[in-house]
């Protein structure tokens, strides 16, 4: 089996010797290269293209954002940022996110080496996610990995559901939950709805302090209103509610209206926000007058809390495997059964404006 081709780009040279030694110590995986900034990586990409480049933002010569655009128009190549855990990285993350980068690295301004060390797993999965993204699907718009067998389900948070479905109101919710490349295809589906949308609450795996520069990113370019929510959000039409990493989020209701909970917990299929947490509060609380989405994204979260959501009457839609980034999550809900219908990420938003009629 061939290995993954990384190139890894990074002024601070400890970060380079770790992501080196973590990376190569996988058999599926060989680092090419660690260079401390862009100018000497691309003399080295001129002599071998990597498939999946490990890069920061914030470098000498030329920084990290400017790259990766080359990089995009040029030939386009999964890229994972390495960021820190600052305000401002956050921001800046965001936007290589939009410019077309797969997943994030976070990093601390502190301990560097031990974090990384102790976060390989993570850094190995997410070049593995990486060498499988759908690139082709990343440029339209500017097969699940392997995950560990032992994980906590939804159980661990919210107990399973009981008793018959909610019945029809006039209020509805729709329920998103994504992953790896969510973030560019959520700009899609956000962007095309209008003020008149229903109320969303959304699950995007992301790092904690991230999650807030991108509903800032995504209010500011769409028609609705996007927040990352705090604790007894009203989900109100022509708003969407992110959850903030590091919490799970619940959908409750307080007569006729529906509020969101923040919480902490454990994580749920290694995740926290979980979308299967999401999915099954909004089964519970809202039924039949939900709509579930599953979109692009690695291993299998929301699957089953989709299943829950369709088996009490909400609609379910997940995202086709052409316009994914990563096929995994509504795969893995269509094999189990939860996805009514599947659809191109451009219908999405149609899908999700039908909801309010």
């Amino acid at each position: 089996m061939n290995r993954i081709k990384v190139l890894v780009v990074d002024d601070a040279a400890v970060v380079r010797q770790v992501i080196t030694a973590v990376l190569n110590a996988d058999p599926r995986i060989e680092v090419v290269g660690a260079l401390a900034n862009p100018l000497l990586a691309i003399e080295r990409m001129r002599q071998q293209w990597p498939d999946v480049l490990v890069l920061d933002i914030e470098m000498p010569k030329m920084d990290g954002i400017t790259f990766l655009r080359k990089i995009m128009a040029q030939r386009p190549t999964p890229v994972i940022i390495c960021s820190t855990l600052t305000e401002a990285g956050a921001r800046t993350t965001i936007e290589a996110l939009a410019a077309g980068a797969v997943a994030i690295i976070q990093k601390p301004k502190m301990g560097v080496k031990s974090f990384l060390s102790e976060a390989s797993e993570d850094l190995v999965s997410a070049v593995l996610a990486a060498a499988r993204a759908n690139m082709k699907a990343l440029a339209g718009r500017g097969q699940a990995l392997p995950m560990p067998a032992a994980k906590l389900s939804a159980d661990a948070v919210l107990a399973p559901l009981s008793g018959g479905a909610m019945l029809r109101t006039t209020e509805r919710v729709v329920a998103i939950g994504t992953s790896t490349g969510g973030t560019q295809a959520l700009e899609v589906v956000l962007t095309a709805l209008p003020r008149t949308a229903p109320g969303m609450v959304i699950v995007q795996h992301m790092p904690e302090k991230f999650t807030a520069a991108f509903a800032e990113r995504l209010n500011g370019i769409c028609k609705i209103s996007v927040l990352e929510a705090h604790n007894n959000c009203r989900v109100l039409p022509g708003q969407a509610l992110i959850a903030p990493g590091g919490k799970h989020m619940l959908l409750k209701r307080s007569g006729a209206q529906y509020l969101v909970e923040v919480i902490d917990g454990p994580l749920v299929n290694r995740h926290r926000p979980s979308v299967d947490v999401l999915f099954r509060s909004v089964a519970k609380c809202a039924g039949v007058n939900a709509l579930g989405v599953i979109m692009t994204g690695m291993g299998d979260d929301g699957a089953a809390g989709l299943l829950e959501m369709r088996k009490v009457g909400a609609k379910t839609v997940a995202q086709d495997e052409a316009s994914c980034v990563v096929f995994g999550m509504p795969k893995e809900a269509l094999k189990r059964g939860g996805v009514e219908r599947s659809v191109p990420l451009g219908a999405i938003a149609h899908e999700i404006v039908q909801q309010s009629s």
